[in-house]
C-alpha cells in the first residue's frame, strides 16, 4: 500500500513538473524526485509520456503554428506556450558553439536573442520589430544549462507593445528585459514607427 501511494504521488509529481517545463528530461525529473533515471523512464512508459525529445517536438509545433511575426527558423529556443498579444515561454539549452570556449560561459547576445525573439512572437501581427530593450544579466551561463524565458505584455498604447521578460534557470532569475515592440504589419502601424523619433 505504501508502495502505490508513493508511485501515485511520484506519478502526480511527473505530471505537474512537465505541464510546468515539457523539456524536462530523464534525469532531471530523476533529482527532482530523487528516485533513479530507471524509475523515471518505468513511470514515463506507464503513463505514456513520451521522452523529451518527441515531447519538445508536438510543444514546439503546436506553439510556432501560432506565431505570426517571426519564422520558426529565426526563433531562438523552442517555444512552450504563445498566448498571442498576452504571453509566452521559450527555452533555450546553452550547447558548445554559443560559449567562449575559455570559459564555458554563454555569450551574451544569444540571451538577449532568446528574449527578443519571444517579445516579438507574442505579437498577433505579421511584422513586429524592437524599438528599444533595457536588459540586465544577473549572472553567467554555463554550458549545458537551461533557460526558461517568460514574457509577458504589460502594457499596450496603439501599435506600441511593452513586453517583460524574466528568463530563469530552475528558479533563479538570471536574465530580465523590458522590450518595447512596434506592430508594423499594417500600414498605419509602419507609419506610426516612423513617427516615434
Amino acid at each position: 500500500m505504501v508502495r502505490s501511494t508513493r508511485k501515485m504521488e511520484r506519478h502526480y509529481k511527473i505530471h505537474r513538473y512537465l505541464k510546468e517545463d515539457p523539456f524536462l528530461t530523464d534525469e532531471e525529473l530523476a533529482r527532482r524526485l530523487m528516485v533513479s533515471v530507471q524509475t523515471v523512464r518505468l513511470d514515463r512508459l506507464e503513463l505514456r509520456i513520451p521522452e523529451v525529445r518527441k515531447r519538445t517536438k508536438r510543444v514546439a509545433e503546436k506553439a510556432y503554428s501560432k506565431v505570426k511575426a517571426i519564422m520558426e527558423n529565426e526563433f531562438v529556443g523552442e517555444p512552450l506556450d504563445i498566448e498571442l498579444n498576452k504571453r509566452g515561454l521559450s527555452t533555450f539549452t546553452i550547447s558548445e558553439d554559443l560559449v567562449f570556449q575559455k570559459t564555458k560561459i554563454a555569450r551574451g547576445h544569444h540571451l538577449f536573442a532568446q528574449a527578443n525573439s519571444l517579445a516579438i512572437a507574442i505579437i498577433d501581427s505579421e511584422v513586429a520589430l524592437t524599438g528599444t530593450a533595457t536588459v540586465s544579466y544577473k549572472r553567467p551561463i554555463y554550458l549545458g544549462e537551461q533557460i526558461l524565458a517568460k514574457a509577458v505584455i504589460t502594457e499596450k498604447k496603439g501599435n506600441k507593445y511593452t513586453v517583460e521578460i524574466i528568463s530563469k534557470i530552475d528558479e533563479n532569475e538570471v536574465f530580465t528585459g523590458s522590450f518595447i515592440i512596434f506592430d508594423v504589419g499594417s500600414k498605419e502601424g509602419g507609419k506610426n514607427l516612423a513617427d516615434r523619433s
